[in-house]
């Protein structure tokens, strides 16, 4: 039995912005995550920020986040989008070398005090009088915090839709984690991105 302050479940971009800013406050973190090489692993189209993330970007830096400063390492293209136009939709996007922001992240993540990561899945919350106050990993350890945070990212009880046929789709399917989120109370939705 492992006990944290700060448990985050997951390794993509969110992932590792809540673990960097927990362990920076000298909270004791875990990011539990599915395959440790694939924390940074970007997506098909390697851009950092554009109109509505571009912000996002922007405020987490101000934040001392460390994606603008890992998309500064692995840039290769930094352009400001809509430049003709007016201040409102401008957005600053950078085109990253996928591998180089995939290790910039690593190393960015190993070089922080408190923080720790691990290869697990999450596959049960322990909920202790209404709140969540840990997870049961598929490997059977039970890991106990003060705060979970769950950034489930975009894939988390995935679907792929075959003509009439549905299947649970995505680099990581989520296992039992998407039905006890909903059977908390906890209410998601995905957004339509087509």
């Amino acid at each position: 039995m492992k006990r944290f302050d700060v448990i985050v479940i997951g390794g993509g971009h969110a992932g590792c912005e809540a673990a960097a800013a927990s362990a920076r406050l000298g909270a004791r973190t875990l990011l539990l995550t599915h395959k440790a090489s694939t924390i940074g692993e970007m997506s098909c189209n390697p851009a950092i920020g554009g109109l509505g993330k571009g912000h996002l970007v922007r405020e987490i830096d101000a934040l001392d986040g460390v994606m603008g400063r890992v998309a500064d390492l692995a840039g290769i293209q930094f352009r400001m989008l809509n430049r003709r136009k007016g201040p409102a939709v401008r957005g600053p996007r950078a085109q990253a070398d996928r591998m180089l922001y995939r290790r910039h992240m690593q190393a960015a993540l190993a070089a922080i005090e408190n923080l720790a990561v691990q290869e697990d899945a999450a596959e049960d919350l322990i909920l202790d009088r209404g709140r969540v106050a840990g997870t049961v990993t598929a490997t059977g350890e039970h890991m106990f915090a003060g705060s979970v945070v769950l950034t489930t990212g975009t894939f988390l009880g995935g679907l792929i839709h075959i003509g009439e046929r549905q299947d649970s789709s995505g680099p990581c399917r989520g296992g039992a984690l998407p039905r006890i989120i909903q059977d908390i109370g906890v209410v998601s939705a995905s957004l339509w991105e087509g």
